[in-house]
């Protein structure tokens, strides 16, 4: 899920004042960033005090049907779903009926990690603080981009298949499959299934109308987005494929009408109106206390320390709390960000994937209620987003460049039948490698749309392309030889520095097996 989830989390402030951003300023603010990040369609929640005094679409939901975005209008909201899942927990451990460090094979027996030690010391509140020692990202290929084939069962089986990258509880790395596991526990427990208990133990009791669990649970679809993203530079809409095994780490469909409650409960210890308390103080400032810390530095915010808590981000300004989450599926990104001490939420939700676009939104609304003069947001997100661009397209560049050099040289012919073959990763499944009309195709049996040609690169290392070019993340592939010249295996590495963390091709070893 998208790379924003851990670049945009720092927001600290030293400067207070209570002066409200004016809603034409706010309304000028995000035509501009439709305009500069182009993307279809964008909604804003503000709460100031208990009150959503700010909720407004911009922009379209779809740029297939062209119908306006507005307050109402359901997103995606990605990750921002592993702060329900951490509530959830929470609520049950409010009812004595677990505990936060409860081994997590008193619930799942079948569990297990990669280091048996790791998986006897496994708690429930590992499961929500990335700290496993698992790289970036690991395993995510099981549910994106495009859903995948695989079950809930066969996830958590897999997991015992992926190497760590640093000790257990050691360091900071972003982790879904875990939060996925969380809500299995969460099933366990309660007796409900994780859909089942979020809509009617969290959204239901504080007035929910149109939020629902998962994409698939959505009952009325006229008022949605489609997902969209830069296609050959061009923005389309995109399929909006999510596998329902994956709800508990990023399912939740949601609006600003419905979230503006969700902050609400949250800024006030999880009591929403006179009469409905979900959780406790005592849990609700677990929730809200640093479990694994993170790395940081002062940045635009004079920001000292950062923490990842029990489904939100954490950090300080100068005597001020930020609690923040971002979420990102493939076409649609969303923040929110909170300031408890000076009752202030924000909301953005956005159906196409530029981080940009919301932390330009989110970081203008914030320092107008921190006293900054306008720090021009807007073009310090575009220059950042160009920078990022060139490094990209210097590199594709550069290898166009060397694959046409050696095509000219005569150095580029290979042997197809060498490549050709099945290949298996035990978490993974099955690659194959077949000889078409243009070329040597690859394509995954697990996950149907990860499919494209390769072309020869240098040695034994090809390119893929894929078919979907919304994807934006074409990869090295690297086969390994026998000693009679053919390939016996291969790994993957993605080529851009913007490929998406949760195509964690690097995490793959695939081995031929026909």
């Amino acid at each position: 899920m998208k790379k924003i989830l851990l670049v945009i989390h720092i927001g600290l402030f030293f400067v207070t004042s209570k002066a409200q951003m004016p809603e034409a300023s706010i309304d000028s603010l995000v035509k501009t960033v439709l305009k500069t990040f182009d993307v279809p369609g964008i909604s804003v929640g503000i709460v100031k005090d208990g009150k959503l005094i700010h909720a407004k679409g911009y922009g379209v939901r779809s740029l297939k049907n062209n119908l306006p975005m507005n307050e109402n209008t359901l997103v995606g909201i990605a990750s921002n779903s592993k702060a329900f899942t951490s509530a959830a927990i929470a609520m049950l451990v409010d009812e004595g009926k677990m505990k936060w460090d409860d081994k997590v094979r008193d619930y799942i027996p079948n569990f297990k990690m990669y280091d048996p030690y790791v998986t006897d010391a496994f708690t429930v509140r590992d499961l929500l603080t990335h700290r496993s020692g698992l790289g970036l990202g690991s395993g995510d290929l099981m549910f994106f981009p495009d859903g995948g084939n695989f079950t809930r069962e066969e996830m958590i089986h897999n997991l015992r298949y992926l190497k760590p990258v640093s000790e257990f509880r050691t360091k900071f790395d972003y982790d879904n499959n875990l939060y996925i596991v969380a809500g299995e526990v969460i099933a366990k427990v309660s007796g409900l299934s994780w859909e089942e208990f979020i809509e009617q133990r969290i959204m239901k009791p504080i007035g929910f109308t149109s939020s629902t669990a998962s994409y698939s649970r959505v009952k009325n679809n006229t008022n949605i987005i489609d997902a969209h993203a830069p296609a050959d530079g061009k923005v389309i809409a995109i399929p909006h494929d999510w596998n329902d095994v994956a709800n508990a780490a990023g399912g939740i469909m949601s609006n600003i009408t419905d979230l503006s409650k969700w902050v609400i409960l949250q800024m006030s210890d999880g009591q929403y109106g006179e009469n409905k308390k979900l959780f406790s103080k005592e849990m609700h400032d677990e929730m809200w206390s640093p479990q694994t810390i993170l790395q940081t530095g002062a940045g635009a915010y004079n920001t000292h320390f950062g923490a990842y808590g029990l489904g939100w981000f954490l950090a300080d300004v100068k005597g001020y709390k930020q609690v923040s989450h971002t979420g990102g599926l493939a076409g649609t990104v969303t923040q929110i960000t909170l300031l408890p001490e000076l009752k202030l939420g924000i909301i953005v939700l956005t159906n196409q994937q530029s981080g940009a676009a919301f932390t330009a939104i989110t970081n203008s609304i914030k320092d107008s209620y921190l006293g900054y003069e306008n720090r021009g947001w807007v073009k310090k997100m575009d220059d950042r987003v160009k920078a990022g661009e060139a490094e990209a397209k210097k590199i594709n560049d550069d290898i166009a460049k060397d694959i046409a050099t050696q095509q000219k040289l005569g150095t580029t012919k290979i042997v197809d039948s060498l490549f050709v073959g099945t290949y298996n990763d035990k978490w993974f499944g099955n690659i194959v490698v077949s000889k078409k009309e243009n070329g040597l195709w690859i394509a995954s049996a697990k996950s149907p749309r990860l499919n494209g040609y390769l072309t020869h690169y240098k040695s034994n290392t090809f390119i893929v392309r894929w078919t979907d070019r919304s994807f934006d993340a074409d990869a090295y592939v690297m086969f390994t030889l026998d000693r009679n010249g053919k390939a016996d295996g291969f790994k993957m590495e993605a080529i851009s520095p913007l490929t998406d963390f949760s195509f964690d091709f690097q995490d793959l070893d695939m081995k031929r097996t026909k």
